[in-house]
């Protein structure tokens, strides 16, 4: 049976600093890949970027929202579904954060000066799903890995950029907690040796479809190499 291919982790070079790519030019990447859809999730205006922090609340919102809609255009124009989220930091601990949309974020400021936990309290508060990015990463602006089994809907168990060890760590931690397992590519650059997503067997149209079908036993995670 056909299986849609999604993508769940990228970042744009509008909105994230670290990235390479274009928000376009990323969903072309995708579409040539033969995936269904592809999850925009910059960095946060609380992580790596390009939204200037002096900005009033909802220009810091507008700016941060142009790699999605960019890519979104693009992604209607050639026929590939495009999804927002984004990548919440906490002290150099990453939130995947899907479900909610732009219109929430302009209405929750607040955002910026919760710790972690209240964060997540208030995404499923109003029906967001949160996934645990890579979260055995290890770097010299992270003070502490922070493990949130009981704030978390889901953990990234694969994350192309990471090490096997770390993969497998995260592994771990879903399974010890019975959370939902995703994974994804952490794409900055458009072009990867390899992608790491998850496969459905119908098309979604959400974040909570996409939840469902993994909790449901409709998804399975992917590995796809390029050669």
């Amino acid at each position: 049976m056909p299986m849609h291919r999604y993508e769940t982790h990228t970042h744009t070079a509008e909105v994230s600093r670290c990235s390479l790519i274009s928000a376009a030019e990323l969903v072309r990447v995708y579409k040539q890949l033969g995936f269904s859809g592809v999850w925009i999730t910059d960095h946060f205006l609380n992580g790596n970027t390009t939204v200037p922090a002096h900005l009033p609340w909802e220009d810091r919102v507008r700016e941060f929202c142009r790699g999605y809609y960019n890519a979104y255009r693009e992604g209607r124009r050639i026929g590939i579904d495009v999804f927002f989220g984004w990548e919440y930091s906490y002290r150099g601990t990453d939130l995947l954060t899907y479900g909610l949309d732009p219109q929430w974020l302009m209405a929750h400021p607040e955002v910026m000066k919760l710790h972690i936990n209240e964060y997540c309290d208030l995404v499923h508060a109003h029906g967001g799903f949160i996934a645990h990015a890579h979260p055995f990463r290890e770097a010299n602006y992270i003070d502490l890995i922070r493990l949130l089994p009981r704030k978390v809907d889901a953990v990234e168990v694969v994350n192309t950029c990471r090490t096997e060890f770390e993969n497998k760590m995260a592994r771990q931690y879903a399974d010890n907690y019975g959370l939902l397992k995703i994974a994804g590519s952490d794409n900055h650059a458009g072009l990867m040796p390899r992608y790491d997503g998850v496969e459905t067997v119908h098309k979604v149209s959400s974040g909570r479809e996409l939840f469902n079908a993994v909790k449901e036993g409709k998804a399975r995670l992917f590995t796809v190499s390029i050669a």
